[in-house]
């Protein structure tokens, strides 16, 4: 059992591979998560998993066998705050069951593609347990709270179909080999994008911080104009307005 990370020059890919126990996370396999989260150095991370399921969730036997508890430092709380806190753009590309914290964790991806075949499932109460990832906290922000508690209180689950309905995931593939093809598609467009603008632009999508109007821009001036003076972004426009320029000469 193993989480793989492949980086390209734009792209770092992390695939939980794990497919004989439907990608189950253990404990060890958080810690892995965090590291490839931590350590990537592309602007964009693809993650993904093997065997045609995303991933089930926890492995339960292994979460009672090591007391996980709730600590700040446990590695579960370790992936969870590397993913909120990584400046790359998270691509999520889902084949398959997204259950547990594999479906809550979505809510934390930039983008979120799926087979027509995933779903995503809540199913804490079902267990004796409440949900996890803020999601109570997400869930009816995006959704409303009579269904976000719907989602949250049955654990039914929910066709990949209608989680893009609902506005969860962000488009739905016939299978495997297409969502491979459009997820390389789309951060292959993402890639050509300045990376201090796809990290500055997610930062600020993330933002919980300035939730008024009038301090969000203010914030996004500040790093508008840090970024309007930066001399990549110079060159760039420039090379634009050169293109343009030119165009508008034929």
């Amino acid at each position: 059992m193993s989480i793989d990370v492949v980086a390209g020059e734009a792209v770092t890919t992390v695939t939980i591979n794990r497919p004989d126990k439907r990608n189950a996370l253990t404990t060890a396999l958080y810690s892995a998560l965090a590291e490839a989260l931590e350590t990537a150095a592309t602007p964009i991370v693809v993650l993904t998993g093997a065997g045609g399921t995303f991933t089930a969730g926890n492995d339960l036997g292994d979460f009672l066998a090591h007391d996980e508890g709730s600590g700040d430092d446990t590695p579960v709380r370790r992936f969870q705050e590397a993913l909120l806190a990584t400046r790359a753009v998270v691509v999520a590309a889902v084949d398959g069951p997204a259950v547990g914290i594999g479906a809550t964790l979505l809510l934390h991806c930039d983008l979120v593609y799926a087979t027509e075949r995933s779903y995503l499932q809540f199913p804490f109460t079902s267990l004796g347990l409440v949900p996890e990832y803020g999601s109570s906290f997400v869930l009816p922000r995006l959704l409303g709270p009579q269904r976000a508690a719907e989602l949250l209180l049955f654990g039914d689950r929910v066709p990949a179909a209608e989680a893009h309905r609902l506005g969860l995931v962000n488009e739905v593939l016939a299978d495997a080999a297409a969502l491979e093809a459009r997820v390389a598609d789309r951060t292959a467009a993402l890639a050509a994008q300045p990376a201090s603008s796809l990290a500055l632009t997610r930062e600020l999508l993330r933002d919980t911080e300035n939730t008024s109007v009038p301090a969000r821009m203010d914030v996004e001036s500040q790093h508008f104009a840090k970024l309007l003076h930066d001399p990549a972004t110079v060159a760039n426009l420039r090379a634009k307005l050169r293109r343009r320029y030119q165009s508008d000469q034929k």
